[in-house]
C-alpha cells in the first residue's frame, strides 16, 4: 500500500501549503486594503463610517484565520504538548463565525496531542468544504486504551465529497496536479500516516463522514 502514496519534496509541500494559506487570507486582507483606500479619500467622507466597520470586521476575520491556520498548518509553537479541546473549539468558532455551517461538538476528550489536534483542524476544514450550501457539522474526539478517534459528520443540502479530496486524502496525486485546494486534504492524510494512523471519508446520503484513528502510542 505504501507504494501508492505520493511523495512530495519538502520545498513543493511548503510552496503548496503557502499558496493555500494565502488563498484563505486574501479576502480579509484585500478588504482591509479597500477600506483603507476609502478612509484615505477625503472626498468620500460619508463612507468613512462604513469603511471603519469593514476594517474592524476584516481585521477580526484575518486574526481568526491566522490563529487557526497557525496550528492547522504550522507548529503552533515549537514545544510538544497537549492542545486543550476548549482552545480548538475557540479557534474553530472564530474561524467560521458567520459562515453557512453550524459547528457542534459532541463527546470530546479534554485535550489532544498537538499533531492530532492539527489533524482535527484539517478535518474541520474538509467538513466545512463538504457542505458548501450550509448545514451542520458534528465533531467528536474520543479515546480508548489503544486508539484516539476523531469523527466529523457534515450534513447539509447538496453535501458532497469532491473526488479530488477523496483521492488526495488517501495520499494520491490529483490528475491535474496539486494546487492550494488539493494540497490541504493531502496534508491531512499525511499527518494521519505519520502518526501511524488512518483517515477516511465516506458519503452516507446527505452526510459526509470524516474519521481518523490514531494509535495511543503516537498520540501520547
Amino acid at each position: 500500500m505504501s507504494a501508492t502514496i505520493t511523495k512530495l519534496t519538502p520545498s513543493s509541500l511548503a510552496a503548496l501549503l503557502s499558496a493555500r494559506i494565502c488563498h484563505d487570507l486574501i479576502s480579509p486582507i484585500g478588504a482591509l486594503g479597500t477600506a483603507i483606500e476609502v478612509l484615505d479619500d477625503e472626498s468620500n467622507v460619508d463612507m468613512h463610517d462604513d469603511a471603519m466597520g469593514l476594517v474592524r470586521l476584516s481585521s477580526k476575520q484575518a486574526g481568526a484565520k491566522l490563529r487557526f491556520l497557525r496550528l492547522a498548518f504550522g507548529s503552533g509553537g515549537s514545544a510538544p504538548g497537549i492542545i486543550g479541546v476548549e482552545e480548538l473549539k475557540t479557534l474553530t468558532g472564530d474561524m467560521y463565525e458567520g459562515g453557512k455551517a453550524t459547528i457542534k461538538w459532541a463527546d470530546c476528550v479534554d485535550g489532544l496531542e498537538k499533531n492530532t489536534a492539527r489533524l482535527l483542524l484539517n478535518l474541520v476544514m474538509l467538513a466545512v468544504q463538504a457542505v458548501p450550501r450550509g448545514g451542520e457539522i458534528v465533531i467528536s474526539a474520543t479515546e480508548s486504551a489503544e486508539t484516539v478517534t476523531l469523527s466529523l459528520a457534515a450534513t447539509g443540502l447538496k453535501s458532497r465529497l469532491d473526488a479530488a479530496v477523496e483521492k488526495t486524502l488517501a495520499g494520491k496525486a490529483p490528475e491535474d496536479g496539486f494546487d492550494g485546494r488539493t494540497i490541504q486534504p493531502f496534508y491531512a492524510g499525511m499527518i494521519a500516516r505519520e502518526l501511524k494512523g488512518s483517515v477516511t471519508a465516506l458519503v452516507d446520503g446527505e452526510t459526509v463522514n470524516f474519521s481518523a484513528h490514531i494509535p495511543q502510542s503516537a498520540a501520547a
